[in-house]
């Protein structure tokens, strides 16, 4: 290792002595605060990744009977679930989409007259497919969920 290295390598453990003493907070505290932190951000991350993931079987589950536009999915989902969830046209559209390119929906442009263009998705075979393993997934989660933290209603 170079003279360079070494100096540079002590003036940072100094900077770390300086700033623990100047902090007057023990290595514990560090811990413990670094540990609170990781537990709030992972926390948002499995929030949002437990949204993004229930968010594509809500879309599948709309188009099941029928062929629908995307502002009429997303008030119905709002609808259904009494406002507890919704969906903001920057997440929907991009998740129409991606759902599109993997061949789980069809869309196609529908113009009627006097009206706006509108864009109809209906489910696919293949979409039926996945929309049916992801209700077993979530079902089976709800359950596990259940057995240990006893959040269904009896």
């Amino acid at each position: 290792m170079g003279r360079r290295s070494e100096i540079e390598k002590e003036t940072t453990c100094l900077n770390l002595r300086v700033v623990k003493q100047s902090l007057d907070i023990s290595i514990t505290g560090i811990y413990i605060l670094m540990i609170h932190m990781s537990a709030k951000i992972s926390a948002k991350i499995f929030d949002r990744e437990v949204k993004k993931g229930s968010a594509e079987m809500l879309i599948l589950a709309m188009l099941e009977d029928r062929q629908r536009h995307g502002y009429e999915i997303a008030k119905l989902i709002e609808t259904r679930s009494g406002g507890a969830i919704y969906f903001q046209v920057a997440s929907l559209y991009p998740m129409l989409y991606r759902l599109e390119r993997r061949g789980l929906i069809e869309g196609r442009w529908v113009e009627k007259a006097g009206e706006r263009r509108r864009r109809f998705y209906k489910l696919t075979a293949e979409g039926r497919e996945v929309l049916k393993r992801q209700r077993n997934f979530w079902a089976e989660f709800v359950e596990a969920l259940d057995r240990v933290a006893r959040i269904k209603h009896t």
